[in-house]
């Protein structure tokens, strides 16, 4: 089988820092790092084929300097990395970027084998918006499906998957057709350590690169800034609370002790949830 495992190079968030006056991302002498819940993709791709045999393709849009998280992954054991860099890809917001990514996609089937299943991680940590994953599927017309916390079994010769997804009430068992894309959630598994004849391959191994023009990209108003109809007004660090949180004793108390003591200063607090909540009841 074929998997393609979509990427982002991201700053890492535990060491961004926001301008004072620009209210900007200060994104200097930050070190970047593969999206955390894209690792999480990879490994599920990697143990797929692993299992059933076949090939993992690696696919990042990003500046040059993106190249090193590619290179990351394929120490981890992935096949093939390509990385879709142009100019006209700058300032893309989700809509441009799925765009992009679909177009490298759908280039990948045509050079490599079409996919039979397009990975993505659930969200990234810079943007949170989780769009990117199902616009692929939107645009390529694929099966989408988000969330996926395990993937109970594939069979090839049937095309059918079938996977467990997390929602709010607890977990959906799906059946579907492939090919599909996937976003997966974080801690469904534990990323593999590289072994030594992975990571050397990964250094002497070229990087596939592409244009918007290698990609098969000709409509170009869907790129870039031109393409990405919302921006970014303003980013800016929350302001500390001045308020302090109020410690509870529990000393010698039972839980249905602690449990009245709590709802009393939560209702003392918020006391229009008390009279929505007696509302409710004798509604």
């Amino acid at each position: 089988m074929h998997v393609v495992v979509c990427i982002k190079q991201v700053p890492d968030s535990a060491q961004i820092r926001v301008h004072p006056v620009t209210n900007t991302i200060m994104r200097q002498g930050v070190p970047t790092i593969i999206n955390p819940y894209d690792l999480f993709a990879l490994e599920e791709a990697l143990r797929l084929r692993d299992l059933h045999g076949g090939e993992v393709t690696v696919l990042t849009m990003g500046p040059p300097m993106a190249e090193d998280s590619l290179r990351k992954a394929l120490t981890y054991g992935a096949d093939r990395a390509i990385l879709l860099t142009d100019r006209h890809f700058a300032g893309s917001d989700t809509l441009a970027t799925s765009f992009a990514l679909s177009q490298a996609i759908a280039k990948i089937g045509e050079t490599f084998g079409a996919p039979d299943i397009v990975f993505t991680g659930k969200q990234t940590i810079d943007g949170d918006t989780a769009q990117v994953g199902p616009g692929i599927a939107k645009r390529l017309d694929l099966l989408q499906l988000t969330y996926v916390s395990k993937i109970a079994s594939i069979d090839l010769e049937a095309r059918e998957i079938k996977v467990d997804r997390r929602s709010e009430g607890g977990t959906q068992m799906l059946h579907g057709r492939l090919p599909c894309l996937i976003t997966m959630l974080e801690g469904t598994n534990e990323i593999r350590r590289g072994s030594l004849d992975d990571a050397l391959r990964a250094a002497r191994s070229p990087i596939v690169k592409w244009s918007a023009a290698d990609a098969g990209i000709e409509d170009l108003s869907k790129c870039g800034l031109r393409g990405s109809p919302t921006v970014v007004k303003r980013v800016f660090a929350p302001t500390a609370r001045v308020e302090k949180a109020e410690q509870i004793t529990t000393a010698d108390k039972g839980l249905i002790d602690l449990a009245d003591e709590l709802i009393v200063e939560i209702f003392a607090r918020q006391p229009a949830l008390e009279q929505e909540l007696a509302f409710d009841a004798s509604a």
